[in-house]
């Protein structure tokens, strides 16, 4: 299995409902460094998985909808706690969706997966796995 790598960063303002959260419950700021793995069993005929460029684009205009925003007030996190696992999925979810459009130039059922990871912290990070190709 081949894999192919690009971060990027956002910031963004939310708060946490449930004990559990303790002070996360009040609003807080948080940055995420994001990181998109594009998974495939063969490279195209290029020679690579997806180019890193496009990937980086996706990836960066895919975050832009959440940079400097209050997640409380997102739509997409309605009724949602907007926890580090749930925004990963949220992202790989939109990436797959900008796969399946043809984004990355390379058909969706080409590609594995994706493995989306939020790292809030360096000792602390969640991950989104999500399928993509052929069933």
């Amino acid at each position: 299995m081949f894999s192919v790598t690009v971060r990027d960063h956002v910031m963004v303002a939310h708060s946490l409902r449930g004990t559990v959260f303790g002070p996360a419950q009040r609003l807080h700021g948080a940055t995420y460094v994001v990181e998109a793995t594009f998974r495939a069993a063969e490279l195209d005929d290029d020679g690579v998985v997806v180019d890193l460029g496009r990937a980086a684009d996706v990836l960066h205009a895919e975050l832009e909808p959440l940079r400097y925003r209050n997640l409380d007030d997102d739509p997409a996190l309605a009724g949602m706690n907007s926890t580090t696992e749930v925004l990963a999925r949220l992202v790989a979810d939109r990436l797959a969706s900008r796969v399946a459009e043809g984004a990355l130039g390379r058909p969706a059922a080409a590609l594995d997966g994706i493995v989306v990871t939020l790292r809030e912290s360096p000792v602390a990070w969640a991950s989104y796995e999500r399928g993509l190709g052929a069933p």
